[in-house]
């Protein structure tokens, strides 16, 4: 909180205490402490002669005693003289005979007349300071609004008064950023220039204005604009692109004003704009007006500023989203967003050495092997990876050790993909016995196929996620190419959960919902996306919306064409389950041995697995 903003608060605050004092503390601490009577009790008072003096106003009577009143508890017991006065008060009643009847006590009397107050005086102070109060909280109200609230947020600024400088200091650099290689190389060039401008500038080269991070969630694009900060040490000015979004018509262009103002102040300096979809989306023409103006006068001076900025100044503009088939193409031509940088998913070697970064900050224990964890973590994200390193410290923990271990990762992982253990969970022997042959109808057909990844472990432990139970392949080597061979074969495999539990109990479960979807995703993949059928060829038949957020795809053919598809995946799907029951019945036996094995152990690793099999 900045010292305006203090002195503005605290003066609030004061007048609130002050007001509540004068009106509540004060009138209970020194006020006379009076006591309500009734009419009678004053009349009869009076017959005693026992009023010493009265105040008549024009609607209370108050007035005292010379000693004790009748019906009062005796002073002493109050603990003070028993000659002092007492003050009563009671409502005036319509009695002619009052003043006889006080001159005939002895009691001195009077009347009090009430005080006029100048009509001005009077609407002044029963108008003029409640609204000249309710005035200056609304001011302060406002002004803290415009800034972002009454935290004093480093990156909150108002309309002209922008606050979203941070010290170059960032902490990160290169160093901590891993598994971006490709992506680090592509942002030395911006490091060296706000290093040494006066190299580019002798050549009469200018710094590209702006670089767009695209990737998706979790791999590191924020960390990789901080890093290149902490290098270039430089100001780093960040912002999300939701901050840009006013209720207020104009307010974000405002915004945006102030925003290149204070960058060109600080320059040579790094603007940072997270998820800028938010305000950069494509502008829609169909619309003339409505809920979209704020936004688009927004994007409007962005590219205003963008265009205005000297880029020999250093200004470098660095922005982020997981949507850039969403973004309006102006904002993508060159001389704004000149660089289209991906940061994408780490592969292999990428994860090992995320995890080996992250694994530096809590105690590992010797003899770790991070590259079986990089194996077993295939797509996972940077975010991921270092969730999977702090769940198993948390692991080690609770299992009362100072050090992760080689289990801790494991256990970790599955955490990640599967959920957490549901040990308590009650599963009758019938059920427990028929997961068993499902997860080993999985494992089986698996090992006994070609070009299958090999079976890491098999368990029937539920889990937090839904599983009653899973088994985990987990390739040897990383694979981006996948054949036509591999992918039926992976059909095949999701098959035999149902084909095992066929064979075996005559009947089937709904166990096997997961195994339905994920086959049937690859068996349409395989014929709308991949080119993979005899009778439809090299066409495309559908499209991904958005490959970094979701699998969500747009199918583009004629009612009868997808109906030709529907029955070319139900052939795929039925041809994968006769395979996979088929070698099942030729390895009865082996299904028999392993799966009786699994109910008495309920979890099996893979090295476990292949010797039954090979026994």
């Amino acid at each position: 909180m900045n010292n305006k903003k203090g002195k503005v608060f605290y003066i609030v605050i004061g007048l609130v205490i002050i007001f509540l004092m004068n009106y509540f503390v004060f009138p209970f601490l020194f006020g006379s402490q009076t006591k309500e009577v009734s009419y009678d009790f004053f009349l009869e008072e009076l017959d005693r002669k026992n009023i010493d003096e009265v105040e008549i106003d024009d609607t209370f009577i108050v007035f005292t005693t010379k000693t004790n009143a009748k019906n009062d508890k005796p002073s002493s017991l109050l603990g003070v003289d028993s000659n002092s006065k007492t003050t009563y008060k009671t409502g005036l009643m319509d009695d002619p005979a009052l003043v006889a009847k006080l001159e005939h006590s002895g009691a001195k009397f009077t009347k009090v007349q009430p005080e006029e107050m100048s009509p001005i005086l009077a609407t002044i102070l029963s108008y003029g300071i409640p609204i000249l109060i309710m005035v200056i909280f609304w001011r302060f109200l406002s002004k803290q609004m415009a800034k972002g609230g009454f935290g004093g947020n480093a990156m909150s600024f108002g309309k002209s008064n922008a606050k979203v400088y941070v010290k170059a200091q960032t902490g990160k650099t290169f160093s901590d950023v891993a598994g971006q290689d490709e992506a680090k190389e592509a942002l030395t060039e911006i490091v060296d220039f706000l290093h040494n401008p006066k190299k580019y500038a002798a050549i009469g080269a200018t710094l590209p204005k702006g670089a767009l991070l695209v990737g998706p969630p979790g791999t590191g694009k924020t960390l990789l604009a901080q890093a290149v900060a902490g290098e270039a040490n430089v100001p780093f000015f960040s912002i999300s692109g939701s901050e840009f979004v006013e209720m207020f018509v104009g307010m974000g262009a405002a915004k945006v004003r102030d925003l290149f103002k204070q960058a060109n102040e600080k320059a040579p300096c790094i603007v940072f704009i997270d998820e800028i979809d938010t305000i950069g989306k494509k502008r829609d023409s169909a619309h003339f007006s409505g809920g979209n103006d704020e936004r688009e006068q927004t994007l409007n001076q962005l590219l205003t500023e963008m265009d205005g900025f000297d880029g020999k100044k250093g200004v470098v503009i660095l922005a982020a989203t997981n949507r850039p088939d969403s973004l309006d193409k102006a904002l993508l031509r060159p001389g704004r967003f000149d660089r289209r940088i991906p940061v994408e998913l780490p592969d292999l070697r990428g994860r090992e050495a995320i995890l080996r970064v992250h694994a530096k900050k809590v105690n590992i224990a010797d003899g770790v092997d991070f590259k079986s964890i990089a194996n077993a973590t295939s797509g996972a994200s940077g975010a991921e990876l270092a969730n999977i390193i702090n769940e198993s410290a948390l692991r080690a923990v609770r299992l009362g050790r100072i050090e992760v271990e080689q289990s801790d990762l494991e256990e970790s992982v599955e955490v990640i993909l599967a959920g957490y253990q549901r040990k308590g969970m009650v599963i009758s022997q019938k059920e427990k016995e028929i997961i068993a042959y499902h997860e080993v109808g999985h494992a089986l057909v698996a090992a006994l196929q070609k070009n299958s990844a090999p079976v890491h472990k098999i368990t029937i432990i539920p889990r937090t996620s839904g599983a009653l139970g899973y088994t985990m392949q987990v390739e040897e080597d990383e694979k981006f190419l996948m054949s036509k061979e591999e992918a039926f074969n992976k059909i095949v495999t999701f098959t035999a959960g149902r084909a095992a539990e066929k064979l075996m109990f005559n009947s089937v479960t709904t166990g096997a919902s997961n195994d339905i979807e994920q086959a049937t995703k690859i068996a349409r993949a395989m014929i709308t996306r991949y080119g993979m059928s005899d009778e439809f060829g090299m066409v495309a038949f559908e499209t991904l919306n958005n490959p970094y957020l979701s699998e969500d795809t747009s199918l583009m053919c004629s009612n009868e064409t997808s109906s030709k598809i529907d029955r070319e995946v139900v052939k795929i799907i039925s041809d994968a389950y006769e395979k996979a029951e088929t070698i099942l019945r030729n390895n009865m036996q082996k299904l028999n041995s392993i799966a009786r094995y699994l109910i008495d152990k309920e979890t099996i690793t893979g090295d476990e697995f292949m010797d039954l099999l090979n026994m």
